[in-house]
Formats: C-alpha cells, sequence, structure tokens
C-alpha cells in the first residue's frame, strides 16, 4: 500500500474527484464526500435510484487491484460499516432504503467500479 504524504493524499483526492464525477455520469446524486466518525470515514455517499451507495476510493498510480484486498481489509471494512450506521442514525430517511458497498479504484489506465464489493457480513 502507497505511503502517506503529500502527493499520494493530492492522488487521493484527485482520485476521489475523479470517482464522484463518474457517479455523476452513471446518474447516481452525490449526497456526502467524506463523511467522517469517530469510527472511520466514507469516501463518497451516493443515491443510485432507490439504493444508497456507500463507495470507498482507492487510487493509486503505481499499485494494481491486487493490492485492493489488503488495504480493504476486515478491519477497514468494519470502520466503513460503522461509519454507514452513523451516516443512518444522522439521516433517518434513508434508513429504509437498500444499501450497497461499493469500490472504485482509479488509476492510470482508468476506473474500475467494483459494485456491491462487500456486505455488512464480514
Amino acid at each position: 500500500m502507497p505511503a502517506k504524504n503529500s502527493s499520494t493524499a493530492n492522488l487521493g483526492r484527485d482520485g476521489e474527484e475523479s470517482a464522484a464525477i463518474y457517479l455523476e455520469e452513471k446518474g447516481m446524486k452525490i449526497l456526502e464526500r467524506n463523511f467522517r466518525s469517530r469510527r472511520g470515514e466514507v469516501d463518497i455517499v451516493a443515491l443510485d435510484g432507490e439504493t444508497i451507495v456507500f463507495a470507498e476510493v482507492k487510487a493509486w498510480s503505481s499499485y494494481g487491484m491486487d493490492a485492493l484486498e489488503q488495504s480493504l481489509n476486515a478491519r477497514k471494512r468494519r470502520k466503513i460499516i460503522e461509519t454507514t450506521k452513523y451516516f443512518l442514525s444522522l439521516h433517518r430517511k434513508y434508513r429504509y432504503m437498500a444499501i450497497r458497498f461499493d469500490v472504485i479504484f482509479v488509476s492510470p489506465g482508468g476506473i474500475t467500479h467494483l459494485v456491491s464489493a462487500f456486505t455488512e457480513l464480514v
């Protein structure tokens, strides 16, 4: 996994911006970006029709998709799920909607969107 430094942070921000534009072009409505709780962060929260999507964005210039498994381990997925629960507790109008956890991988080769990349059963 890449180390955290300013160029990595810029790559991450650029990747999240690209992912948000991509989702909007797919017809989704972005509700929140970088939603934080004390448990963790969700990069993008979006509406896809009647489904609320919690998307984790990974943007790397030198790592491939094979690094996703390491960076999105069970601990990270739990943090995303706990943050999702917090979001839903604050935004009760969404609590009965279908929920989906996506991963968007942004690389120099383009965007790969993994729909329903994981579930709450981790």
